[in-house]
């Protein structure tokens, strides 16, 4: 069974936490609970409009990396 790897997000419309798929990252997301359309962007690597989506790669897989840690408990 494979584990999902989220992030959180606030919306930047009702400020509400959102748990988000890492591998949704870079895409227009709608706020569950306002309907606000956003970017699924993690703030730690904000990409810029030049990045090529290396930037975002780099971060899920770090992100998954992190959790399929043999140190992380489970």
């Amino acid at each position: 069974m494979s584990q999902i790897t989220y992030f959180l997000k606030v919306c930047p419309t009702c400020g509400r936490k959102l748990q988000v798929r890492v591998e949704y990252l870079g895409r227009e997301m709608m706020c569950n609970h306002c309907g606000a359309d956003f970017i699924a962007s993690d703030e730690i690597t904000m990409p810029t409009l030049e990045d090529s989506g290396d930037g975002i790669i780099a971060r899920i897989d770090q992100l998954l990396d992190d959790e399929n840690s043999p140190s992380k408990p489970r």
